[in-house]
């Protein structure tokens, strides 16, 4: 891509993600604040992650998945039963197969990939409110499941998982550091994999199907397919996102996959942009930074009514954001950053078309 032909919204947005890429890349290195580097931005990568397979479906397939907390979920806790160990006077749930935990991120990344698929194929035949609904019972199916089967989780959820990483990534426990590199690693190559995977002869197809599916049929594509394999697609990076979460909290719980965390994870993606990849990261930006700094004893102007249910709370912060882009901007905060600029480029043209040129002399 030749820069002199990018346009000034292309140059502001590629100059302000260059700017925060050497940031964050710096950020541990140069000592700055590590609560924000180990809690506020190690969240935003693998939430992000999580937030952009949604995006992902939404955007270029047509399809707005709930399920997408639920594979997250499963990947952690696959990852947990296998890679664990039980000893005497431990109180956490699961298998505790010890196996290799190379091995068990493999196969926990894999085994999410192909219930993905599963769900996906079960999915695929609906659309829009069907599809939704299809998806959160999927949510609904893991948290139970999760919750109920006290061998592999139990609703205590099993601990203790990030003192079984693979040894090419060390002690993340001593080197938090290590986690929060490997963590912007995943998160880089994510965001340049759906780039890649959108201009692909699957990825033009998918956008097809995403606009026309009874054409794209007619034509001989099968429609079913590309879903279903777009939903296996996004699963395998919720997985990705999953396994970050559980090496960085070191546990998985039924609670992880609940109803409002599949909330959290939507709220996020609104929030950014259900339009652009981009959103996934600044959505899981935004939400990670209210929710860590708004408290019950926040005393937020105007929300003093009702006492300890409007005063503060991030749940009453965060609802009225979300409210706010859905009236003012369904494109999230990108769509209002687009519109700026926009406005500013056609202002400009216009102060420049105005401009009187003088007469040539005679």
């Amino acid at each position: 891509m030749n820069p002199r032909t990018w346009t000034l919204k292309q140059q502001l947005e590629r100059g302000i993600a260059g700017a925060a890429l050497v940031l964050v890349l710096v950020w541990p290195a140069a000592g700055l604040n590590a609560y924000w580097a180990h809690q506020i931005l190690i969240e935003t990568f693998f939430f992000g992650i999580a937030a952009a397979s949604l995006i992902f479906l939404s955007a270029y397939g047509g399809m707005v998945s709930l399920a997408q907390t639920a594979l997250f979920g499963f990947a952690g806790v696959i990852l947990g039963n296998l890679a664990t160990k039980g000893g005497p006077g431990g109180t956490s749930k699961g298998l505790h197969l010890g196996w290799d935990p190379t091995v068990a991120l493999v196969v926990a990344i894999v085994g999410t990939t192909v219930l993905g698929l599963i769900g996906g194929a079960v999915a695929s035949r609906s659309a829009g409110i069907y599809f939704l609904m299809i998806t959160l019972t999927y949510s609904v199916i893991a948290n139970i499941t999760l919750g109920s089967v006290t061998k592999i989780s139990g609703f205590s959820g099993i601990g203790g998982i990030n003192n079984y990483t693979p040894g090419w990534i060390g002690n993340i426990l001593d080197h938090p550091n290590r986690l929060y590199y490997i963590a912007l690693g995943v998160a880089i190559a994510v965001y340049a994999l759906i780039r890649y995977v959108v201009r692909t002869p699957f990825g033009v197809t998918l956008q097809g199907v995403r606009d026309e599916p009874v054409r794209m049929a007619s034509l001989g594509y099968n429609v079913p397919l590309h879903r279903t394999l777009a939903f296996g697609f996004c699963a395998f990076i919720a997985s990705l996102a999953g396994v970050l979460y559980v090496w960085w909290s070191g546990q998985i719980a039924p609670g992880n996959v609940g109803l409002p965390e599949t909330i959290n994870l939507l709220v996020m993606a609104v929030i950014g942009g259900l339009v652009r990849i981009e959103g996934a990261w600044l959505g899981a930006f935004a939400f990670t930074v209210i929710n860590n700094y708004i408290t019950p004893s926040t005393h937020i102007p105007g929300l003093g009514f009702g006492g300890t249910l409007f005063g503060g709370s991030f749940n009453t912060i965060i609802g009225i954001i979300f409210l706010a882009i859905v009236v003012v901007s369904p494109d999230g905060l990108l769509g209002i950053w687009a519109r700026v600029v926009d406005r500013r480029q056609v202002t400009r043209a216009g102060n420049v078309g105005s401009i009187e040129t003088p007469e040539p002399a005679q």
